[in-house]
């Protein structure tokens, strides 16, 4: 059979794109994923993805090359590798990011791009089953929902910020992104709503959708400049005459296969053994991810979640009530509270944003930690510094190469210094000192900015945001154009996080589903 689309990556953007170009019964549609379907239940009940960092055939387990700022530290990035890519594995967090994301995209790639036209799609998508006014939408696909039960410490971090002067935001994004809250989650009846249950479950029977899982796809298939099709590692997978192959693999991945395929910066492609089938700089490069820092505090009481025999009892009756009604703690999404305020008052708009997590978690969550305590993630959300992802070989199965460059540009290590000094500030506030025993990381005894500096160094890791690699825009040097189709070559789009010219202000799961239904539109017109 051939395809009139051959969709690779069935993510956050995949899934959108598959089930609005296979509307058309008349359309042949291919989805290929190179990870398993989403049976497993931890990716379903929000709280087991304190366990999915331990599964590796549903993670791709990335990690940086060594990161000359972070004292030559490889980063552990977690990517989603299963049905709803990175949104099946992820802390559920709904954002959309700030207007002047937008506003500032659409002055490289467009008018499309700008904040009341996204912010539009955003709405469209959107069933909200906690928030209805004219910042919302519902009976949309994508379920988005209020925590079901949140733990008393995240309550509790909100009343620190207001004490601490940071106004309570109960919805950020509504009138105002500034502020502390409770997240609204990507969940309904106290599960995840991954993209895949979202956008492909109520499609899958459609006679003109492919779904392929286990098969990652090689390089792609060229005659000439134009697109025929993929290789999979035994057979190749064809575009019918006027097809189209779009890429849906994410920051990391959708560069790669470019690279793989022969278009990316000649010098590169030459020096790893790759003939160059177009020149492309930029494929690759523009790597701009949220760098993020902790601080955790150990709790004088049992309101956290705990790793400690005396927690068993709670877990016992959180597995009854999730497993009969969709209630209880295991409902939780575990970064259940943040917010975004400024690291200075020259700031025109929110460049830090926190997560906060009643629990201990170290590594990622790959290393348990005994005991009830918390952790505050601060992260820059609107970084300078940039990186690369380039090919460490020509072999398709080998992990590409990521620098993502970290506090290489001398503006970013001042704005997490001074985050890091609010996060303190809130857990000392009396709202969650009454909790808190001592503080654990960086310790009391890290005091000064030079330890603090230091502690970043040595402790910063990603917060899961990688984009831009794909870069879009109305210029010819980028790698596409505003409607993701590669440039210099034919029938090859590139429709996922690694087309946004810059990173948004926020978590970046969302925006990336807005993108394929933005561009879907301008391919078939509005649903």
């Amino acid at each position: 059979m051939t395809y009139d689309y051959i969709i690779v990556g069935a993510g956050s953007a995949g899934c959108v794109l598959a089930n609005r170009l296979s509307a058309n019964p008349a359309t042949r549609v291919c989805l290929v994923e190179a990870g398993p379907p989403d049976r497993n239940p931890m990716i379903h009940m929000p709280f087991g993805l304190a366990a999915l960092a331990q599964m590796r055939w549903l993670n791709w387990g990335y990690e940086t090359a060594p990161e000359p700022q972070l004292t030559n530290r490889r980063l552990y990035w977690p990517r989603g590798r299963v049905l709803g890519g990175s949104s099946s594995i992820n802390a559920m967090i709904y954002m959309r990011g700030h207007p002047q994301d937008y506003r500032d995209w659409a002055k490289v790639a467009g008018p499309d791009w700008d904040w009341p036209q996204v912010g539009q799609v955003f709405k469209e998508m959107e069933d909200n089953q906690g928030l209805d006014d004219n910042h919302h939408g519902q009976g949309g696909p994508l379920t988005v929902s209020n925590l079901v039960q949140p733990n008393p410490l995240s309550l509790a971090f909100v009343q620190a910020g207001a004490e601490c002067q940071f106004s309570a935001n109960p919805d950020f994004n509504g009138a105002e992104q500034t502020g502390v809250g409770l997240y609204q989650v990507t969940q309904r009846d106290g599960s995840r709503f991954s993209a895949a249950r979202a956008f492909l479950d109520p499609v899958r029977d459609r006679p003109n959708l492919t779904l392929l899982t286990g098969a990652q796809v090689h390089r792609l298939r060229f005659e000439g400049r134009r697109a025929t099709g993929v290789q999979l590692r035994d057979r190749v997978l064809p575009l019918a005459e006027g097809g189209e192959v779009i890429l849906s693999g994410g920051a990391i991945n959708s560069p790669q296969l470019l690279l793989l395929s022969g278009i990316g910066p000649g010098e590169h492609l030459q020096a790893v053994g790759l003939p160059v089938l177009h020149h492309a700089p930029e494929v690759g490069g523009n790597l701009a991810d949220h760098l993020d820092i902790t601080v955790q505090a150990a709790v004088n009481d049992r309101s956290a979640i705990g790793i400690a025999p005396s927690f068993l009892p709670r877990a016992l009756r959180a597995s009854w009530a999730y497993l009969r009604r969709g209630r209880g703690e295991f409902t939780s999404n575990v970064a259940e509270a943040g917010g975004f305020v400024t690291s200075d008052p020259t700031r025109d708009r929110p460049n830090l944003q926190f997560h906060f997590i009643p629990a201990y978690l170290h590594d990622h969550g790959r290393r348990l930690s005994l005991g009830y305590g918390l952790t505050l993630h601060v992260c820059d959300l609107l970084p300078k510094s940039r990186g690369r992802i380039s090919l460490a070989t020509p072999d398709p199965l080998a992990a590409p190469r990521i620098e993502a460059n970290y506090l290489s540009h001398p503006d970013d290590l001042p704005v997490l210094l001074n985050g890091l000094k609010i996060a303190r500030a809130i857990i000392q506030a009396p709202a969650l000192a009454r909790h808190i025993a001592r503080e654990t990381l960086p310790g009391p005894q890290v005091a000064s900015d030079a330890q603090l500096e230091a502690f970043i160094r040595a402790r910063a890791e990603t917060i899961y945001h990688p984009v831009g690699t794909c870069r879009m825009g109305s210029d010819n040097a980028s790698v596409a154009d505003p409607q993701g189709r590669v440039r210099g070559v034919e029938g090859l789009r590139v429709v996922d996080a690694s087309l946004m010219p810059q990173i948004i202000a926020g978590n970046t799961n969302a925006p990336t589903m807005m993108i394929a239904e933005t561009i879907t539109r301008r391919m078939l017109g509005p649903a």
